[in-house]
């Protein structure tokens, strides 16, 4: 048979397949994703999980007057497949490439971008509401996954969606698993769910014949409609979603393109909020995928015959990991805390070693933030790791409900600055601005491995008060000697007499490539890391500025907020005679590409410092 892929040459063509062409065509999808995804890397695992649901909704819909919305994002490949994007599939997650995520300056049929989980709902009600107003009479789907259920904005939305009644059609793709698998009650509610997959294509044929009975036709499938619901409520347990006012369908397999299509041409006929429950394999149709999902949720890149995965080395993750388990061994009141992510933040082995003191409490950041809150309120030390970007979304808990009560709770920040690929919803760019401006708050920021574990030592064992320690995706460490980490002082990495390079973190590492370059030039730099960040080593900063009387900063953060704001703040405070710039990334969304296409495009790379401290110096000295 044709490849069904190569034959659809306009969007519309899809509509034109039969049932057996249209299971082809999702044969050959999943057979384009494992090849392409295995060279690129990406999600693969949620979207051969999805490849008939979705055909099923370009399939019913018609896109894009009527609106599609992702949860989260990640699993839009197939979308993006069939809207025209196939041909540019080699440059996904690449600089310049396809985004990862759905993006509305990519394509008109990306409706709105998403990267979080839980916020899907909002989006689309708001759309729905915004449809309303205008008098237009187009479809708003949202399709989601069972993860985002352990969020607490979804059920803010689905609360107002079913009081609104407004038609609205909400499609849980329910997999049991989010990143990790999914814990906690709704889960299990999910679980227990039956239906019969042929109830909507008998009961759209009762309706469309009452419809055509003048009058009592219509009084009559009115009555069944309410005697159906009172029996119902009698003989069987209604869910959840019926009864916030929604009109459920479900479960139904999400394999089976027939029962999909029925169930979405029903759906697009109701006039209210429908909640279609869609049951479907994680990494359908690759058996690697399917045997291990979460291992293959994200990938850098395999070998898709075998479907051997690449070795991810040693990172500031798996240090993390390692370093947590040695020191709750010997303190006991350490409690580990995830929302939903104890492969990617390191806490597999300790969630294995104590399992009464860990605890995951799904996609739930601000719940998760407060729940520590309360455990260090009742005499634990809490440990939550977040990636940035998801810390970002717990800013008032953190704020309102630790740092107010300086409750020692540590926030080991994972994915801190550039995260590469992912892109601007998931770039950890903004976390010193906003941990910074927090009263108690400290924020510990590493250059090697073996620094983070010595801060891990004293965050847990000697801090009092909310402590933040950021480090970076990968294992980006400066080649400097090892020194432990001595709160609040600063460590003169090298002496200079030309320019100070203050630094942390990742870009410590840059800084002493930016110092070897100047060295070619014959200009004598000096290196000054701050592994605290906030609150800074002040004497440290005056110190080496009044020294060389010209300083930089460099940060894997926005310059709005961030270590080279508080660094000026600081020599104008107190009238240093000093020329200062400080190096961050601007205040805008930070595309997606490698980390080292990233630093090069603004300008954060060694090579562009350099540059910028020669030409100063010797337009300073005419």
């Amino acid at each position: 048979m044709k490849n069904m892929l190569e034959k659809l040459q306009n969007y519309g063509d899809l509509k034109k397949l039969n049932i057996d062409e249209l299971e082809q065509l999702c044969s050959d999808i999943r057979e384009f994703l494992i090849e392409n995804v295995s060279r690129t890397g990406g999600h693969l695992a949620s979207n051969l999980g999805i490849v008939e649901l979705t055909v099923a909704i370009h399939r019913v819909f018609n896109l894009p007057e009527d609106k599609l919305i992702f949860d989260v994002g990640h699993q839009a490949y197939v979308h993006k497949i069939l809207t025209g994007r196939k041909d540019d599939f080699s440059t996904l997650r690449t600089f310049g490439g396809l985004s990862g995520f759905p993006k509305r300056n990519e394509s008109e049929f990306d409706a709105f971008d998403t990267g979080h989980s839980s916020t899907s709902v909002s989006a689309a009600l708001g759309m729905a509401r915004a449809r309303d107003l205008c008098g237009r009479k187009n479809n708003i789907i949202t399709l989601f996954g069972d993860g985002a259920l352990t969020g607490g904005e979804i059920y803010e939305a689905i609360n107002d969606a079913g009081h609104a009644k407004t038609p609205l059609i909400l499609i849980l793709n329910d997999n049991t698993m989010s990143i990790s698998k999914n814990v906690g009650a709704v889960s299990k509610h999910l679980r227990n769910i039956r239906i019969n997959r042929y109830y909507f294509k008998s009961k759209k044929r009762v309706e469309k014949i009452l419809d055509h009975i003048p009058i009592i036709g219509r009084w009559i499938k009115h009555s069944i409609e309410k005697m159906k619901a009172g029996i119902r409520r009698k003989v069987l347990p209604t869910t959840m979603f019926d009864d916030l006012g929604f009109r459920y369908i479900g479960p139904v397999d999400g394999h089976d393109l027939e029962s999909l299509i029925t169930c979405l041409d029903y759906a697009a006929t109701e006039k209210k909020p429908v909640f279609l429950h869609v049951r479907t394999v994680k990494g359908k149709g690759y058996a690697p995928a399917e045997k291990n999902p979460a291992a293959y949720h994200g990938v850098s890149g395999f070998d898709p015959k075998t479907g051997s995965l690449p070795s991810g080395g040693d990172s500031y993750s798996s240090q993390f990991g390692k370093s947590i388990v040695r020191i709750a061994e010997y303190n006991d009141k350490v409690v580990a805390i995830t929302c939903a992510m104890p492969d990617g933040t390191g806490l597999i082995d300790f969630s294995k070693r104590f399992k009464n003191r860990f605890f995951d409490v799904g996609i739930a950041e601000q719940h998760g933030v407060t729940f520590a809150a309360g455990m260090a309120a009742s005499g634990f030390i809490p440990v939550i790791p977040l990636y940035s970007t998801f810390l970002q979304r717990a800013f008032d808990q953190a704020l309102h409900d630790v740092c107010l009560q300086n409750l020692h709770v540590v926030f080991p920040v994972d994915r801190a600055g550039l995260v590469g690929a992912d892109g601007e919803t998931h770039q950890g760019v903004y976390d010193l601005s906003y941990l910074c401006c927090m009263p108690n708050m400290t924020v510990l920021s590493p250059s090697s491995f073996a620094q983070l574990n010595s801060m891990l030592d004293y965050a847990i064992n000697s801090h009092d008060g909310p402590i933040a320690i950021r480090y970076p995706r990968g294992n980006t460490q400066t080649t400097y000697p090892f020194e432990y980490f001595k709160p609040g002082a600063s460590i003169t990495r090298k002496q200079g007499r030309d320019v100070s390079i203050i630094t942390t973190g990742r870009m410590v590492y840059t800084a002493q490539k930016a110092a070897e370059l100047l060295s070619e030039s014959n200009i004598d730099a000096e290196v000054v890391e701050l592994p605290t960040v906030y609150p800074l080593c002040k004497s440290a900063i005056l110190a080496t500025a009044m020294k060389t009387g010209y300083a930089v900063s460099i940060e894997d953060n926005i310059l709005s907020g961030g270590m080279g704001e508080h660094i000026a703040q600081t020599l104008l405070s107190a009238n240093v005679q000093c020329r200062f710039k400080a190096f961050a990334f601007p205040n805008e969304p930070i595309v997606h590409g490698t980390v080292d296409e990233l630093d090069k495009k603004y300008g954060m790379d060694a090579q562009s410092i350099a540059a910028f401290i020669i030409k100063g110096l010797k337009s300073w000295q005419k």
